[in-house]
């Protein structure tokens, strides 16, 4: 297969898009970008799109694919909404949340597929605020189920480049529209009752959730045997790097002499914060941004996962990050893609 790639920057491209649209209207596989991460879009309701896009990325066909709408109202033609729904889909929506919300059936049959739905009973809905995706979107005038755009288990992709490497020849399409603004996928929850259960985090936080709901649970970072991901990003490895991923938590004076002391004794890359450049041989040395700017953080992870497992290095390490705000979301990326290999400083 042939994937054909077009570049759109600018609201005068966007009429480039309606060839996309008539791929996904017909099966076909478009990757896009979103705020996000890039995703992989096919016909959320076409079961034969929804096959592709798990071959596509060698992904287990148990891990539910997201639904992405073009407004937060068209949610209710797939499944049933709630006030709730509605009260974050006003203060999120457009944006990196995803809500899981109970499908809708018409004469028994689900509108969603479960081949979209991995099996389940439930439908994962989200309204992209990208531009280029919600255009898309209104092109298709089909849902568009988009897991990111990449091999399975390895690091998301923030640019078209990062979907060229992984996918190159398996879909139809790749639109490139530059780097994805915050880079983290989306926020992932699940509605009962007046209980918000925050499965993946992401731009949108525990904290700010918690305003809506009587009660926020966090998910459990592991899934017990057999239990089926009711989220994307749920299963134990993730996000993965191909060479070993270390984690380094401690005291600051702790962390950096424990980097140093790695860059005497073996070939390795690491990702830090740039306070630390100043102590460490630069060599291989990625840095995320100021010690304080999770935005950035969040922006540059992926990408440099993907970097570092360029190089010549054979190891990786990295910051543990904090679980407050977005840094619940880096720590969650971070701890599967290592494996929850830890190592504490004392």
């Amino acid at each position: 297969m042939n994937t054909e790639t077009i570049v759109i920057r600018s609201d005068a491209d966007f009429p480039h898009l309606e060839r996309a649209g008539e791929i996904l209207r017909t099966s076909g596989l478009v990757a896009f970008p979103t705020e996000t991460v890039y995703g992989l879009g096919g016909n959320a309701l076409d079961k034969t799109a929804s096959k592709k896009i798990y071959a596509a990325k060698g992904r287990p066909s148990d891990n539910p694919l997201i639904v992405h709408i073009a407004t937060p109202e068209e949610a209710e033609k797939y499944c049933i909404t709630n006030k709730l729904y509605y009260e974050l889909a006003s203060s999120f929506m457009p944006g990196p949340l995803t809500i899981i919300l109970p499908k809708k059936y018409i004469d028994g049959i689900p509108v969603i597929p479960d081949e979209t739905t991995g099996g389940l009973d439930s439908v994962a809905i989200r309204c992209p605020a990208d531009p280029i995706a919600h255009k898309l979107i209104v092109y298709a005038d089909v849902p568009i189920a988009a897991p990111s755009a990449n091999t399975s288990g390895s690091p998301s992709p923030t640019s078209a480049t990062h979907v060229i490497h992984d996918l190159n020849n398996k879909i139809d399409m790749i639109i490139d529209g530059g780097e994805s603004v915050f880079g983290l996928e989306s926020t992932v929850i699940r509605i009962d009752g007046d209980t918000i259960y925050l499965l993946r985090p992401g731009a949108v936080t525990a904290e700010q959730l918690s305003i809506f709901a009587n009660k926020l649970v966090i998910a459990d970072e592991h899934l017990k045997e057999g239990e089926q991901p009711l989220s994307p990003g749920m299963k134990y490895k993730h996000y993965a790097p191909s060479k070993p991923l270390y984690l380094v938590s401690g005291d600051e004076e702790l962390v950096l002499d424990f980097f140093k002391e790695k860059q005497k004794e073996e070939n390795c890359a690491i990702i830090c914060y740039d306070e630390d450049a100043k102590f460490l041989n630069p060599d291989n040395l990625f840095l995320l941004g100021k010690q304080r700017d999770l935005l950035s953080h969040a922006h540059r992870l992926f990408d440099f996962l993907r970097k570092t497992d360029v190089t010549d290095t054979s190891v990786i390490y990295a910051r543990l990050p904090s679980k407050e705000g977005i840094g619940l979301a880096l720590y969650n990326r971070l701890i599967r893609a290592a494996g929850h290999n830890i190592i504490n400083l004392k």
